[in-house]
């Protein structure tokens, strides 16, 4: 394991930085994808609701591994059938949007249950008073279900974490990609793989703390 350590190090901590990266590009579209589709299920207009219910059926319904394939090799061969024999997508770029769709449908139904947490007199009290059904969702009603869906949202972002492993599949240099070259190169599996766990976990487990501190703050400062 030591002679692993010493050898790929810098190779380990990179793969790390790039799953990192990764992570945190997925979550912020994701929450932007999750946002309108949330106000979709939450909305009046019945055309909304069924587009946010589709969107979120749909995308979980469909296994991660799956979707990045569509992605990565099936939208390019649908160019190539339209004949545009240029366009690829990058493995970033296509990881990027796999993770952001899938984790996008899961954000929506953490955002649509913050919304309707908030107490439904808010919404009519702002309205009698005249501020518009957008004014009060942003200036009223989200900035209380945020602090309801921090702990959820991070919580996310521990599992899209995760869920980059799967990633190695389109060749994206995560740290789970990385263990498959060092354990080719070395023969080490054992050893290997015990260091990538120890590096996610250290990772995860950090991220877990995080979201139980923040929890506990809201708690206090709620009561």
């Amino acid at each position: 394991m030591i002679s692993i350590l010493q050898t790929y190090s810098i190779m380990l901590l990179r793969s790390l930085g790039y799953t990192l990266i990764l992570t945190v590009l997925a979550l912020v579209f994701a929450m932007i994808i999750g946002l309108i589709f949330a106000l979709c299920n939450v909305s009046r207009i019945k055309v909304l609701n069924i587009l946010g219910t589709i969107y979120v059926d749909a995308i979980r319904g469909v296994p991660l591994i799956v979707l990045a394939f569509f992605i990565y090799f099936g939208i390019p061969q649908a160019f190539r059938l339209l004949g545009i024999n240029n366009f690829r997508l990058p493995a970033l770029q296509a990881g990027t949007i796999a993770l952001s769709m899938n984790c996008g449908a899961y954000m929506a139904e953490i955002f649509r249950a913050g919304i309707q947490s908030i107490d439904k007199g808010q919404m009519e009290a702002s309205r009698s008073l005249g501020l518009s059904y957008s004014t009060t969702m942003k200036c009223v009603i989200l900035p209380q279900a945020f602090r309801v869906m921090v702990p959820s949202i991070i919580n996310q972002f521990i599992i899209t974490l995760k869920d980059t492993s799967i990633l190695s599949v389109i060749g994206y240099p995560e740290l789970t990609n990385m263990g498959k070259t060092i354990s080719g190169n070395t023969f080490k599996s054992l050893q290997t793989w015990a260091i990538i766990g120890i590096l996610y976990m250290i990772v995860i487990i950090t991220l877990s703390k995080i979201a139980k501190r923040i929890e506990q703050k809201i708690k206090i400062e709620d009561k």
